[in-house]
């Protein structure tokens, strides 16, 4: 079948043909019908998590699809042939850049009925790190005040919607031309990062969701209040982390050594940080499509790209400023223009 790969790190992705997925009896087969693009995709192409992720090349890239079940392994229960499913396949089992694809059913949900094929598959791993980050580490509720930065990008714009579903009042970073835009999606407050300093504006956060890391991470520790939480997606990772991934002494060494200043900026503080790589859950997704159905959440594609164009594609992210997610398309599928607003990584 027809697939997108990388033959070693830091070379090219490009088509290849390669074997059909094996379906185990916990598996579903998926026809993909879409599929979501992340930033995750490329750094993993580059190498930038061998020592957490230890794939070895020739590896089909993607992590989010939409599509429809083919196949299913002699233990799986809750799914059949024709079902319209969507997920995030478990580490160690990526490859949505493919024709098929054979997911374990614990990391399966059915697809929110209310959107396109293409918009369920934006969803997965951006829904699932907003999820994780507020709900499970953050616990936000009502009353609480969060930021979010870089609100018109993938984590961001799902992040925002669901932060306010759960009560919050919602502050954001975004350039000026999005400024309308986060406010729809349910924005109270918006930092303009290029005109103005958000540690100057805020003060007395419960909880800020970091995409960026470096000064934006220290500064976004110093507008918490006392107990306050931040969760970084972009490090760095933590010793917690590490331990939690299994990492071998010497990549829990070199984690401490590369976090133990932002941990110290933060114990002085009185506040706390976490790293935040986020983990495959069919269960999450189910309840995600329950909001997405309801109206709570809802999908934001800023470009759509045929499937022969995945590497231009993943290329293009970070580079443009396409608000939300850029989703690729099964041939059968229509396919809209890549739609752009030039802003930077704060979106």
């Amino acid at each position: 079948m027809r697939a997108f790969t990388f033959d070693k790190y830091k070379h090219p992705l490009h088509e290849a043909e390669v074997s059909e997925p094996v379906v185990g009896e916990d598996d579903v087969l998926v026809q993909v019908a879409a599929a979501g693009l992340n930033q995750l995709d490329e750094k993993i192409r580059l190498g930038e998590f061998r020592q957490i992720l230890r794939y070895r090349p020739p590896l089909t890239l993607g992590h989010d699809v939409a599509g429809t079940v083919i196949g299913v392994g002699a233990k799986v229960k809750g799914y059949s042939i024709g079902d319209e499913v969507y997920a995030r396949p478990r580490d160690g089992r990526i490859g949505t850049f493919a024709e098929r694809i054979a997911i374990d059913q614990a990391d399966v949900a059915l697809a929110p009925s209310t959107v396109t094929p293409e918009e369920a598959a934006s969803l997965p791993l951006v829904a699932l790190t907003a999820w994780q980050a507020l709900v499970e580490k953050g616990r936000v509720g009502p009353g609480h005040k969060v930021l979010i930065h870089a609100g018109a990008g993938g984590v961001g714009t799902i992040a925002i919607q669901l932060a306010k579903h759960l009560g919050a009042e919602v502050a954001t970073t975004v350039s000026g031309k999005n400024a309308d835009f986060v406010r729809e999606l349910g924005a109270d407050v918006v930092i303009d990062y290029r005109t103005q300093d958000f540690e100057s504006e805020l003060s007395g956060y419960d909880f800020v969701l970091d995409s960026l890391g470096g000064e934006n991470l220290e500064k976004s520790l110093r507008i918490l209040k006392p107990g306050g939480k931040a969760v970084g997606i972009a490090g760095p990772p933590t010793p917690a982390f590490a331990k939690e991934a299994g990492g071998n002494p010497m990549l829990r060494l070199a984690v401490t050594a590369l976090s133990r200043k932002i941990r110290s900026q933060a114990r002085n503080l009185g506040v706390t940080y976490e790293f935040l790589l986020m983990r495959a859950s069919g269960a999450q997704l189910q309840r995600i499509a329950g909001l997405v159905d309801a109206g709570s959440v809802c999908p934001v594609v800023g470009a759509t790209f045929p499937f022969e164009r995945v590497p231009e594609a993943l290329s293009s992210l970070g580079k443009t400023s396409i608000r939300g997610k850029v989703v690729i398309a099964a041939p059968d599928l229509r396919v809209s223009q890549p739609q752009s607003t030039s802003e930077g990584r704060h979106a």
